[in-house]
């Protein structure tokens, strides 16, 4: 009697863990989960302790507020993959909350197998590359989703304690996001504001005391977690070396996502020589393998970053440009590039028109039976900003892209329920409810096209991941079988390389680094040079006998490395010791003396 009980008071959680699960168990027998990027697998690293040896909050891509949690539980525990799991519970938590608000709305068996089915149509047909290739930044914007779905679709008539009280999910995954990856979330933070003032505006009396309470305490609430959150990041990195790294960090940033061609193209060369940098140095910054020279530092990159604002930025707002960037915007709207994420957005804007209208029609003494029409041009207007703003900028990858889809589809689908839930009450809703299964199963139709080329493109990137990191897994081991010596890495040789989450977990000091990327030059990164008996990796690879470095046997071209060896004075040759996989070469830097 207690089970039964027990089931039926908590049924609908029940219901959606259990489908999180199913599709959890088919998802890990018919693949891996990876991190997606060796952004990720750096982060982990640092946190795990496989960086430095020792587990450490200060990443650089989260708030440190998250990073020291996950870092602690990497303390506690080495052997557990504490940031992988973290990123796949923030992934499927937010899908079990999704899962329980829609169950929420069903009331028969049918009606809630039907959702569960819809929800993992949805999972499969359209999110399953980004579920099992995890990447920080798709997270936060999966979390901030499932936020804008369950705000919106907050039960009506509920007292500001009740309302504050069922909308905790919500400012936990707002807040936590924001320090998964800040950037992200600030970037869709305005269609979280939107899905409150569209929640907002179905109240009776907007002006209402209660209301006020109600949406000033949440956001409010939102706005302090992300305010802590923030000021215990700043503290974090307030030491003075951290606080150089900080400008190093964005200046570096900013000319290798925005300028790099004024670091490869001839034409910039004399500004470059103007700045004392020869022809070997200029080389460092173009090869990205710039921790070998220390006078590569915050200041140097602050001048060539302003030098590359002024002569090579494509980002001011002119009428041409906005012209271009609006045709772009159009053409990706509505063709298949970004598919099928462009495809469902255009698919829930016609499903809320046809759902609003058909609504209009059928009760035309309904209150508020237009919103949806000023909604969905407040919704148009506010995406189009928001793309318009990251078409500007020139920075489009997926996974900005897709993370603006995901968050704009929450919108849609939180008006979808919205206009169900309010067909349910009304007169005739047998005939009002038929339409609306009708349109949700166009909707499931939509996700199911797409069911087989997400699967084959899984499927192709997991057979694509498994050849690139053949041979980087065979560095790795190389590397861990000579651990008496440190090895530098050539970084265009080496970055392209992703980890598999839950297999092989081994979080033990490496003994290798890459020769550049975002944390060299950081407290860390001389921590671990440190670590290994060098001070800087110029002295390390010259002086040190059991030093080496690590670059493409095809490349076979050091001649970078003799010609910055040269520009300081120094005579070197650079021999190959060894070649691991018979596609890399182990070089050792060594010095000529005069006779």
């Amino acid at each position: 009697m207690k089970v039964h009980t027990f089931f039926e008071k908590n049924k609908n959680c029940i219901i959606s863990i259990l489908t999180v699960l199913v599709n959890v168990v088919l998802m890990s027998l018919l693949f891996d989960f990876y991190y997606d990027l060796n952004d990720d697998v750096m982060m982990k690293d640092i946190m795990a302790g496989v960086y430095t040896g020792t587990p450490d909050g200060h990443n650089m891509q989260t708030l440190y507020i998250l990073g020291a949690f996950i870092s602690l539980c990497y303390r506690l525990c080495r052997g557990i993959p504490w940031y992988g799991l973290f990123l796949f519970v923030c992934q499927m938590g937010s899908v079990y909350l999704v899962g329980v608000r829609l169950l929420c709305f069903c009331k028969k068996v049918k009606a809630k197998a039907g959702c569960m089915v819809l929800l993992s149509l949805f999972l499969w047909g359209i999110t399953l590359p980004h579920l099992l290739a995890i990447q920080y930044t798709i997270t936060a914007s999966v979390m901030a989703a499932a936020a804008i779905f369950l705000f919106l679709t907050t039960e009506k008539e509920l007292s500001p304690k009740q309302f504050i009280m069922q909308n905790m999910p919500s400012m936990v995954l707002v807040v936590v996001a924001f320090c998964l990856r800040t950037e992200m979330l600030l970037l869709v933070f305005p269609l979280i504001c939107l899905a409150g003032l569209f929640r907002w505006m179905e109240e009776e009396r907007f002006f209402e005391k209660e209301n006020f309470l109600k949406y000033g305490i949440t956001i409010g609430c939102i706005l302090v977690g992300m305010l802590v959150s923030r000021l215990l990041d700043y503290t974090a990195y307030g030491s003075e070396e951290w606080q150089r790294f900080l400008v190093f960090f964005d200046k570096r940033t900013e000319i290798y996502d925005y300028h790099y061609e004024v670091l490869t193209s001839g034409e910039h060369a004399e500004y470059l020589a103007s700045l004392g940098l020869n022809e070997a140095q200029q080389e460092l910054l173009s090869n990205y393998n710039f921790g070998l020279d220390e006078t590569i530092d915050e200041k140097l990159l602050a001048e060539i970053a302003v030098y590359a604002e002024e002569n090579t930025s494509d980002t001011e707002v002119s009428l041409s440009r906005l012209v271009e960037k609006g045709k772009l915007y159009v053409y990706r709207t509505l063709h298949d590039g970004d598919a099928p994420y462009n495809y469902i957005v255009l698919a829930g804007y016609l499903c809320v028109v046809v759902m609003g209208t058909g609504g209009v029609l059928a009760d035309k003494k309904s209150r508020g039976r237009w919103r949806f029409v000023w909604e969905i041009v407040l919704l148009g207007i506010f995406r189009t900003i928001l793309w318009m703003y990251v078409l500007m900028m020139g920075r489009d990858p997926v996974r900005i892209t897709h993370s603006l889809y995901l968050a704009e589809f929450a919108v849609l689908a939180g008006m979808l329920y919205r206009q169900c839930e309010g067909w349910m009450r009304k007169e005739g809703k047998g005939q009002k409810l038929t339409f609306a299964i009708a349109t949700l199963v166009m909707l499931g139709f939509l996700f199911g096209c797409y069911l087989p080329h997400s699967i084959m493109a899984t499927r192709a990137d997991k057979t694509a991941r498994e050849e690139v990191n053949k041979d980087c897994l065979t560095i790795a081991e190389y590397c861990k079988a000579h651990p008496d010596n440190f090895y530098f890495e050539d970084v265009y040789s080496t970055v392209s390389f992703s980890q598999k989450i839950f297999e092989d977990v081994d979080n033990s000091l490496s003994n290798y680094d890459i020769m550049g990327g975002w944390m060299c030059k950081s407290p860390l990164y001389y921590d671990k040079l440190e670590q290994f008996g060098m001070t800087t990796m110029e002295e390390g690879l010259l002086y040190d006998e059991n030093v080496y470095f690590i670059m493409d046997m095809t490349a076979d071209d050091t001649d970078w490395m003799r010609a910055y060896y040269a520009g300081k004075g120094i005579a070197v040759s650079v021999e190959q010791v060894d070649k691991i996989n018979d596609a890399y070469a182990v070089y050792q830097v060594v010095e000529q003396k005069e006779n």
